[in-house]
């Protein structure tokens, strides 16, 4: 189970990087995120069924992969 988190997590970096990536290469556009919004995001994704207001397609892990670069880092 654990095991299965991280490696949809690290999917989800690498995914953000190669987008990133690709994106500053092609077309010289960085792809960043508000705090605010990738922390609400996250928690969105981690709220069970229920309690979701809205329908969100991915899993925590995957979410927290692809936006954990926004609230570590801090663009200038």
């Amino acid at each position: 189970m654990t095991m299965s988190f991280w490696l949809l997590a690290l999917a989800g970096g690498l995914l953000r990087a190669g987008i990133s990536y690709w994106l500053h290469k092609h077309h010289h556009w960085r792809f960043t995120l508000p705090s605010v919004l990738a922390a609400s995001l996250i928690v969105l994704a981690g709220l069970p069924d229920l309690l979701k207001p809205i329908t969100f397609p991915f899993p925590l892990s995957l979410t927290l992969g692809f936006l954990i670069p926004d609230l570590v880092l801090r663009d200038r």
